[in-house]
């Protein structure tokens, strides 16, 4: 079986100025390592250093997996 790589969401909540902070943890395939991290969705799209190109210890195929699935939940409604 092909090892892949993991995100859990832990927790999430919306604040009045209609921002998502998203909590969540997971491995990391490419360098082996799990991670935990959040993230706030502003207008739709997620931002933090644990998914900046720059900032993030993950791996790029990983930041890219982080991103594409939090942008699929939020946009299915799940932290709402």
């Amino acid at each position: 079986m092909e090892q892949q790589h993991v995100l859990r969401v832990i927790d999430f909540r919306n604040t009045e100025h209609k921002t998502t902070f998203v909590k969540f943890s997971g491995y990391d395939h490419v360098s082996g390592k799990d991670f935990e991290g959040e993230v706030k969705f502003v207008g739709g799209r997620p931002y933090g250093d644990i998914i900046h190109p720059e900032r993030s210890t993950l791996s790029p195929e990983c930041i890219h997996f982080v991103q594409e699935l939090l942008l699929d939940k939020y946009n299915a409604r799940e932290f709402h």
